[in-house]
């Protein structure tokens, strides 16, 4: 059973900031270990902060002894009513480096409120004193984290720090959207448009179209998923890919496929065309902002490829 923060006895509140402090600073060694093969310089940020954590750690040790003696009780965040609770580190890398200096400054103020209630709490001078220094300690971690990132991130360290986000976002999610697309929006082309032209019906092409989106994307999804498990070429965590490269494929089946949801089967059949230009002309673009191809190479790779299967598309048709 769970207590409310106003049930704890003094003993309690000391253990469970010693158990706060504890985890927050194995959280921040985990944020430094995770990034330090891309981010050295915000995982020395985070070592730093770490050890912060365990200074305050070891004052409210030194507090508890004195005051009650050597065995200190184990109670958790989990065993409180309504406090602080933190998201798991592998979701918090998952959402990128930004997000995580974000939850870094959100953990500080979160501890912060805790000293200051606790603080209300007791009635020792010397342990209200603490809990009280430890709450502006908190405050002013902010400008401390500012401090650090000042010292270790160098313009030439934040500069190589944000080309290995930028290889990392195009290694985990670029490179698999990108090939969802290129496949969902030239590989639907052949079977979509040879049913518009086979029966002259839109409702035909569409059901073609979804279920070649549909299945495409499946089929990519599982592919991309089980291709390999990102250990060895960093390329992140397969079902996050297998996700991207899915959801694009079908999106870029289906582009093409819903203009067919109009009746007129000549007016669906010109809106397709534009919206197949448009998805050729996208591929290229990303190719040229992300791949550093130039965009009238890309454009030309991407638009003969693409004509070449609409062309059989409509062969096989009309035939």
């Amino acid at each position: 059973m769970s207590k409310n923060f106003k049930d704890l006895s003094e003993p309690e509140i000391l253990a469970l900031a010693i158990s706060n402090e504890e985890t927050d600073g194995r959280i921040y060694a985990d944020f430094a270990a995770r990034l330090r093969d891309n981010y050295p310089a915000t995982a020395e940020v985070f070592k730093e902060m770490e050890a912060e954590e365990d200074t305050h750690r070891r004052r409210l040790i030194d507090e508890f002894r004195r005051r009650f003696g050597e065995h200190i009780p184990l109670i958790r965040r989990e065993d409180v009513k309504g406090f602080i609770t933190r998201k798991p580190v592998w979701l918090i890398r998952s959402l990128g480096i930004e997000t995580v200096r974000r939850h870094a400054e959100s953990m500080e103020v979160e501890t912060q409120h805790f000293y200051e209630r606790a603080a209300a709490r007791v009635g020792d001078a010397s342990t209200r004193k603490l809990l009280g220094d430890l709450a502006e300690a908190e405050r002013h971690h902010v400008e401390v984290a500012d401090e650090l990132e000042k010292e270790h991130l160098t313009p030439e360290a934040t500069t190589q720090e944000d080309r290995a986000n930028r290889r990392l976002f195009v290694l985990q999610i670029v490179q698999p959207g990108l090939s969802g697309l290129m496949d969902g929006s030239v590989s639907t082309l052949a079977p979509v448009f040879a049913a518009a032209f086979a029966t002259r019906s839109s409702h035909a092409a569409l059901l073609v179209g979804l279920a070649a989106s549909l299945g495409a994307g499946i089929s990519m999804g599982f592919a991309e998923a089980l291709s390999d498990d990102g250990s060895l070429t960093g390329r992140g965590k397969p079902v996050l890919r297998g996700i991207v490269c899915g959801l694009m494929t079908t999106a870029g089946g289906i582009g093409h496929a819903l203009p067919f949801l109009i009746p007129n089967f000549r007016v669906a059949t010109g809106l397709a065309v534009l919206v197949v230009a448009i998805e050729l002309l996208v591929i290229s673009w990303i190719r040229n902002r992300y791949m550093d191809t130039p965009f009238l190479r890309a454009a030309f790779q991407v638009i003969v490829g693409g004509v070449c299967v609409f062309i059989v598309g409509i062969l096989i048709g009309s035939s």
